[in-house]
């Protein structure tokens, strides 16, 4: 927000802080609501433009943290919120702050004090320890136009691909899941061929040399999304040597993220999905 009094960034009255005309955040989006809509009704400005102005109106400001309120209107997901390096409480309010204005939260890298906390407080939380996933689910809606499916190359990448799988359900996707079918023992993932080819997003975990997501992506049509893991031995690089294979894939239907970002493959494919 600007700090000058006056018209701000957002093409709204004032600035939000004492002095502005009003003094809280419910007061501000009283105002510039019915400054947009009184707009609207004089002519002054169309129903896209006002759409356009909502999707940057302010966030809310806890101090430690600014609460984006309308990122779900710009990109279809309430903020979600990443938790290593904040304080199990830090995490828990944000999490009550979004949950006033949405029904689904999601927060990333939570550790068992953050989880404990954040279930103490919203006793419908569902907590993964695999992945430190937390999230709040209560509007299971399915947006996504198909499956998406989540695969991993060994076990030891199932907390990459259960980060994935639980971003891509919150979001409201069907997800299939299939673990452990890595290059090592190809046909366990021919024997899974059927399902690869029902998926309109494929989402593809694999550590060591990377090589799961080349060998996917020469099976089906659809998008592979394909994740490099950390797991591995000391030439792995800690998921360097995956990335790198993955970044030169022979299959020109593979896309790559970052190491280990099961949540950014997830969220992507789930984008991609509602298209």
């Amino acid at each position: 927000m600007a700090e000058e009094t006056g018209r701000n960034s957002f093409g709204f009255e004032g600035n939000g802080t004492p002095g502005s005309g009003y003094d809280t955040l419910a007061d501000m989006d009283k105002h510039q609501l019915r400054s947009l809509l009184e707009e609207v009704r004089g002519g002054a400005l169309d129903v896209d433009a006002a759409l356009d102005r909502l999707k940057h109106m302010p966030f809310e400001d806890l101090g430690f943290a600014k609460v984006d309120h309308h990122r779900a209107l710009r990109h279809g997901m309430p903020e979600v919120i990443f938790s290593l390096g904040k304080r199990p409480e830090q995490v828990v309010e944000i999490a009550c702050r979004l949950l006033e204005r949405a029904p689904n939260v999601l927060a990333t890298r939570a550790d068992e004090r953050t989880a404990e906390l954040f279930r103490s407080r919203i006793p419908d939380a569902e907590y993964f320890p695999l992945s430190g996933a937390l999230r709040v689910w209560r509007n299971r809606t399915v947006h996504g136009k198909g499956t998406i499916g989540v695969v991993c190359a060994g076990t030891s990448d199932i907390f990459v691909a259960e980060e994935a799988q639980v971003t891509a359900e919150v979001m409201g996707n069907e997800v299939d899941v299939i673990h452990d079918v890595g290059v090592a023992g190809i046909h366990r993932l021919m024997n899974n061929r059927e399902r690869l080819t029902r998926a309109r997003v494929l989402i593809v975990c694999a550590g060591m040399e990377g090589a799961l997501p080349s060998a996917v992506g020469g099976l089906v049509s659809c998008p592979v999304i394909a994740v490099p893991t950390s797991v591995g031995y000391g030439a792995s690089f800690h998921g360097l040597a995956a990335l790198l294979g993955m970044l030169n894939s022979c299959a020109s239907n593979v896309t790559v993220v970052n190491i280990d970002n099961g949540f950014g493959a997830g969220y992507v494919a789930s984008l991609i999905n509602r298209l």
